[in-house]
């Protein structure tokens, strides 16, 4: 009989300083101690100085009524409310800018990107001409071009522009059908929020199990299942918002409905354009830097162009795209705080009210660093999980 192997001896760390693992923790903890330090020697100077000066300090004054208005809120605010709801609206605001430019400008940058493309010539003139014109023109002077464009050339709100008469445009912004939401709803938003969630888990492991087996399972047809599975539980559970409140013309204006303000659009129109712009040539470089016998081993394979451009270029083309994409999300995210050149009340224009009427600018200033922190920390986190998927992987 063979006699069993030994287990290999268990390898000491050795506590000396060639140790380039221990050289690593010990200059990262010095860091972390340096970096601690000038924080509280910051902090405490200029403490110490507000109160040699008589300026009051802390941040108490959220618990204080805001004595303001707020013209666009995501949740019922009035202006007796205290400081912290304000900031929460400013906050939501600002979200909501950011989510629906993020949405719309990668529509729209991808269509540009797979534009430059094309074998018309018209196609690549005016993608080229649309990138080179609204990177090429600062994004402030962006947004009071369409503020101006929404408040001065669009009708009076009692003629405005009606499309299906279900939406209306005018100075006073776009009126559009809302649903109207009752108690029970929201455990229909739940179950449906659910079922996407068991789709886009099944797409996954669907995935994997091909890359297992090589056995296709119906990932479009079995996903759409899953959805519409959890769109009629939810018909059943709690009812779903058929009831829809639609806007009207009144004698003065539209009434009922939801509605985004001038303000809203021109700040969306003008971040979402221009940073299309950037991620239109993202995709470009992106899909170039794919080599061309790629291309053309799929044209020898009888691939048609959209279905190559689709199953072979961009997913070669997704692990170089992500990394500046990222970066422009950020960039939209954080170009949100020109809003307050047209009046849209997000989180800067909320802290610089807030700072006039409480004299807390530090604490205002510092709450408007951890929203735009937070945001982007989560983006940046969101997206390299999307980097690491797209990532090559060696067997």
């Amino acid at each position: 009989m063979i006699p069993a192997r030994p287990a290999p001896p268990r390898r000491r760390v050795a506590l000396s300083w060639r140790s380039p693992r221990l050289r690593g923790w010990v200059y990262q903890l010095v860091a972390l101690v340096v970096i601690v330090g000038l924080v509280a020697l910051l902090t405490s100077t200029t403490l110490a100085n507000m109160r040699a000066r008589g300026i009051q300090s802390g941040f108490d004054f959220l618990a204080q009524p805001a004595g303001f208005d707020i013209g666009e809120a995501w949740f019922g605010y009035e202006s007796n409310d205290a400081y912290w709801k304000a900031f929460a609206v400013g906050a939501m605001n600002t979200l909501r800018v950011a989510i629906v430019g993020i949405v719309l400008c990668t529509i729209l940058g991808v269509t540009l990107g797979l534009g430059r493309f094309s074998r018309n010539a018209l196609v690549r003139g005016i993608c080229y001409g649309y990138v080179e014109l609204f990177r090429n023109v600062p994004v402030l002077l962006q947004l009071l071009v369409w503020y101006l464009a929404l408040t001065e050339f669009l009708p009076p709100p009692m003629e405005p522009v009606v499309i299906g008469h279900l939406f209306f445009l005018s100075k006073n912004g776009l009126s559009f059908p809302s649903p109207v939401w009752l108690p029970g709803h929201g455990l229909t938003v739940a179950i449906i929020i659910a079922g996407v969630v068991a789709a886009i888990a099944y797409v996954f492991a669907a995935r994997r199990h091909f890359e297992r087996t090589g056995q296709p399972w119906p990932v479009a047809l079995g996903a759409a299942g899953i959805v519409v599975a959890g769109l009629g539980l939810a018909l059943l559970a709690g009812g779903a918002p058929l009831d829809w409140e639609l806007p009207a013309l009144s004698e003065i204006q539209v009434e009922g409905g939801a509605s985004w303000t001038p303000e809203f659009l021109a700040v969306l129109l003008g971040l979402v354009f221009y940073t299309s712009a950037f991620v239109a040539e993202v995709v470009r470089a992106g899909i170039a830097s794919v080599p061309a016998g790629q291309i053309e081993a799929s044209a020898a394979l009888g691939l048609p162009r959209m279905r190559a451009m689709q199953l072979v270029v961009l997913p070669q083309a997704l692990r170089l795209i992500v990394p500046p994409l990222t970066n422009q999300y950020l960039n939209l995210t954080k170009n949100s705080s020109l809003a307050v050149a047209v009046g849209y009340p997000d989180v800067v224009s909320i802290a610089n009210t807030a700072i006039n009427q409480s004299g807390r600018a530090v604490e205002c200033i510092a709450i408007i660093m951890a929203v735009y922190l937070t945001t982007s920390l989560l983006t940046s986190a969101a997206m390299a999980w999307v980097n690491r998927r797209a990532a090559l992987k060696e067997r």
